[in-house]
C-alpha cells in the first residue's frame, strides 16, 4: 500500500443480526413493539399533548383526527425498517412517545435511530434519556459498528439532543430532501462502537445518580460525566 493510494483498515467482519421487536426494560421506560390496538389511544393523546412544534420537522403529522393517526400507526406497525417501538413510562403506565430503528444495514454494521417523538410528559425526562440509552445499548450489543442520528439542520432541539446523548456531528447534507413542500438540509450525527464504552458508562452513571437523588435532579450533565470519564482514561 502506497502513501499516494492508501486503503482502509482491513477488518475481520461478518454481518450482524437484524434487531428484533422484543420489549426492552429500563428503570423508567419500557420499549414495546408497536401495537396499534394496545398503544394507539395513548399515543394519539400524547401526539395532541400541547407541544405546538412536535411535528414541525417530521415527514408526517400533525394528524387531522384519531382515525387518520390510527391508519398511519397501522402502516408503521407493519414495517420492519423502520422498526417501531412505543415508549411506555413505567411510573405512570402511559404510552407517551415513539422511536424506531431504520436504515438497518447489517452487512456494514450501520443502523440509525429516528422517528423519535416524545409527548409533553416525556420531554426533558429521565425516561426520554433512558429510551435513547436502551436503543443505543441494544444496537451495540448486536455488534453494529455505527449508530446514526439525522435531523433537519434547522431543528435545534434535535441537534442539541444528539450532542447531549454523545453523538458526534459529522456535517450537513445540503438540499438533501423535500419535506412537506420545503427544503431540508440534513444534519448527520453518529456514535461508533469505539465510542460506546465511554458513552455507556456516562449514561449509566447519570441514570444511577438520578435514581439515587431524593429530588430526581441530575447533579451532573451527561456531557460533564463524559468529560470526567475522558479525563480518567
Amino acid at each position: 500500500m502506497s502513501d499516494e493510494f492508501p486503503l482502509g483498515q482491513p477488518l475481520d467482519w461478518r454481518p450482524v443480526p437484524l434487531p428484533s421487536a422484543e420489549n426492552c426494560e429500563g428503570r423508567c421506560v419500557r420499549l414495546e413493539a408497536l401495537d396499534p390496538e394496545r398503544h394507539g389511544a395513548a399515543l394519539y393523546a400524547a401526539a395532541c399533548s400541547g407541544d405546538p412544534h412536535l411535528w414541525d420537522y417530521m415527514a408526517y403529522g400533525p394528524f387531522a383526527d384519531a382515525q387518520a393517526f390510527g391508519e398511519w400507526l397501522q402502516r408503521q406497525a407493519a414495517s420492519s425498517d423502520p422498526l417501531f417501538f412505543a415508549l411506555v413510562d413505567k411510573h405512570s403506565g402511559c404510552t407517551c412517545g415513539m422511536a424506531a430503528y431504520l436504515r438497518i444495514t447489517p452487512e456494514h454494521g450501520v443502523i440509525e435511530i429516528g422517528h423519535i417523538w416524545f409527548g409533553a410528559s416525556l420531554q426533558r425526562s429521565t425516561a426520554a434519556t433512558e429510551a435513547i440509552y436502551l436503543l443505543a445499548r441494544r444496537a451495540f450489543e448486536l455488534g453494529y459498528r455505527r449508530l446514526e442520528w439525522k435531523c433537519d439542520a434547522l431543528n435545534r432541539r434535535s441537534r442539541r439532543a444528539a450532542e447531549r446523548f454523545g453523538f458526534c456531528f459529522e456535517g450537513v447534507f445540503r438540499q438533501h430532501l423535500v419535506v412537506k413542500g420545503r427544503n431540508r438540509d440534513t444534519a448527520w450525527f453518529a456514535m461508533l462502537d469505539c465510542d460506546w464504552p465511554q458513552r455507556q458508562a456516562a449514561f449509566e452513571a447519570w441514570l444511577q445518580a438520578v435514581a439515587e437523588s431524593a429530588d430526581g435532579r441530575q447533579p451532573q450533565t451527561l456531557a460533564e460525566l463524559r468529560g470526567t470519564l475522558t479525563a480518567q482514561d
